[in-house]
């Protein structure tokens, strides 16, 4: 029986260390990192998808077709509420998540949900 020199043991316990220590998540992981970075798409793909009803398909598409004459600012309310909403969203995670871009990413939702209430005030003037 031959007992490795407590020389090796120290190197073997360290190594071990830094290989646990580099494998730890931090506190806002890769996971909360792809959720934020999610929430905050989910609303500008919907404001998005807002815009796209408010001024192209309401406007021009759905006339064109001969459908849905003053449907538009009905859908409009609800989708820029809904848009608000995801907005809002966003903002809350970037900062309970106290996210490093969570300034900028406020700014950029807060811009938006200006914007989307100007349209909703539009669309209540429309019914």
């Amino acid at each position: 029986m031959t007992e490795a020199p407590p020389a090796a043991e120290a190197q073997t316990t360290s190594a071990s260390v830094g290989v646990a220590d580099s494998t730890e998540a931090p506190a806002v992981g890769v996971d909360g990192e792809d959720s934020i970075t999610r929430t905050f798409s989910q609303s500008v793909v919907i404001s998005g998808i807002r815009c796209v009803l408010a001024y192209v398909i309401f406007p021009w598409v759905l006339p064109a077709l001969g459908w849905a004459s003053g449907v538009g600012p009905w859908i409009g309310l609800v989708v820029g509420v809904v848009a608000i909403g995801f907005n809002i969203a966003s903002i809350r995670r970037f900062w309970i998540a106290d996210h490093r871009w969570k300034w900028p990413i406020t700014v950029i939702n807060l811009s938006v949900i200006g914007l989307l209430l100007a349209l909703l005030v539009q669309d209540l003037g429309n019914l």
